[in-house]
């Protein structure tokens, strides 16, 4: 293998490692506590909030809760608003549109669910 290919895998297998894109400084949602969480979703709107709160997890990251990587970012795909944790998963969510709305209305179903059996 050349030397170029040698560190071109190298530097695209430290990319998938990294985590999501522009925020991988951030730390796995597993390793978030619940108020960095919320404080994150409190910088957005309150309409913003409640379509988070709806949404609760990134349609392409779905282990990341919103918020677990900075405020959360709004997509607008075929006029539907979907939620995504960082920059580096838009193009994934833009890439598929169908699959991301899907997953969208997978996640607020589910999300729906947990709220329910809080209650």
């Amino acid at each position: 293998m050349s030397r170029y290919r040698l560190a071109a895998t190298a530097l695209f297998s430290a990319a998938l490692l990294a985590g999501c894109g522009a925020n991988a400084d951030k730390p796995p949602a597993a390793q978030t506590k619940p108020d960095e969480v919320a404080a994150e979703r409190a910088k957005l709107p309150p309409a913003d909030r409640a379509l988070v709160e709806a949404q609760e997890w990134c349609v392409v990251n779905t282990d990341e809760r919103l918020g677990s990587m900075g405020p959360p970012m709004k997509l607008d795909i075929r006029g539907q608003t979907v939620l995504i944790c960082c920059k580096g998963c838009k193009r994934k969510a833009e890439a598929d549109p169908d699959k991301t709305l899907a997953k969208a209305e997978e996640l607020k179903t589910k999300a729906k669910a947990e709220r329910e059996a809080k209650k």
